[in-house]
């Protein structure tokens, strides 16, 4: 069956995973209430891997900050834009949402839609 992936990367102060976690659980059952098959948000770990290029240098951390590599699977693009609609309207992430008390800059977030490409 062909399923739809969005996928993120965004740097993120150590200290404020506690509350970035909570956010995340929060949007997750959202995502998940509206049609998502699957919810994942993943905090770095071992990201200097020798001979590659690491998440942190190319989205440019600074001190204290780490990584969250994120996705959320669909159905197919088209059932992902259908739950995307409902999900932004949904009141509940946009209490979430204010500018001034995200716990990280969203202007240094990296996203896009998937296709997959293998499956097993």
């Amino acid at each position: 069956m062909p399923r739809y992936v969005d996928g993120y990367v965004l740097p993120i102060p150590k200290k404020n995973l506690s509350l970035y976690r909570r956010i995340a659980r929060k949007a997750g059952r959202i995502w998940r209430e509206h049609g998502a098959l699957d919810y994942r948000e993943c905090v770095g770990e071992d990201l200097k891997v020798k001979g590659t290029v690491s998440f942190p240098s190319r989205i440019k951390t600074k001190p204290g900050e780490t990584v969250v590599f994120a996705w959320i699977t669909f159905k197919s693009r088209r059932d992902r834009d259908r739950v995307n609609r409902k999900v932004m309207t949904d009141p509940r992430l946009a209490k979430m949402m204010d500018p001034k008390t995200n716990p990280f800059d969203v202007k240094r977030m990296v996203y896009g839609g998937f296709e997959v490409l293998v499956d097993l």
